[in-house]
């Protein structure tokens, strides 16, 4: 397993320039940099007093980004042991107080939440059905106002009730978007 080639930067904020580890884990891949980058032009630079949850959190780089970015609280949810692990260990070296590193199922952690976020990223692997199954959920764990950050290889072709497409864009193979909670 080789980590020299297995490092994300985070790119703004309190840990900007920040090179951070991860393993080798099929189906991991961070977020681009170019990605990211819009990503936070989107949101804002600043996600102060926000809570974000990064579901499906592989290397981190979108939670480890919203912490960097003074989020109130970051919840990072990962199912494989060895990643979940790695995201622990990299919480302990930015010294990260606000984030949270949850082991478990994306899934089974949506369909059990009471909490609300400001916003939630949503980036599963891309050869998984699992987006399909994770869209119809996220509604009801957006706070007002709200927004959900979606990464896909395909974007999907039918948003479900209770979301609606804020904005859209792509970058090579990576389709992105925002939704937010659908007004009745």
């Amino acid at each position: 397993m080789s980590q020299s080639r297995n490092k994300v930067r985070i790119i703004g904020g309190e840990f900007r320039r920040r090179m951070l580890p991860f393993p080798d884990a099929a189906g991991l891949r961070p977020t681009p940099d170019r990605v990211r980058e819009t990503l936070f032009n989107w949101l804002g630079q600043d996600l102060h007093g926000k809570s974000c949850l990064d579901l499906f959190a592989g290397s981190g780089a979108l939670g480890f980004e919203a912490a960097s970015r003074s989020a109130r609280r970051v919840v990072m949810v990962e199912k494989s042991r060895l990643v979940c692990e790695s995201l622990q260990e990299n919480r302990q070296l930015l010294k990260a107080a606000s984030l949270d590193v949850v082991g478990g199922d994306a899934l089974l952690y949506l369909k059990n939440c009471r909490e609300r976020f400001d916003v939630v990223f949503v980036d599963p692997p891309y050869d998984s059905d699992l987006l399909q199954q994770v869209l119809p959920l996220l509604a009801n764990c957006l706070s007002e106002g709200g927004v959900a950050y979606v990464e896909a290889r395909q974007w999907p072709e039918a948003l479900p009730e209770g979301l609606a497409l804020l904005k859209r864009d792509k970058a090579g193979m990576v389709q992105y978007g925002l939704l937010v909670r659908a007004q009745d």
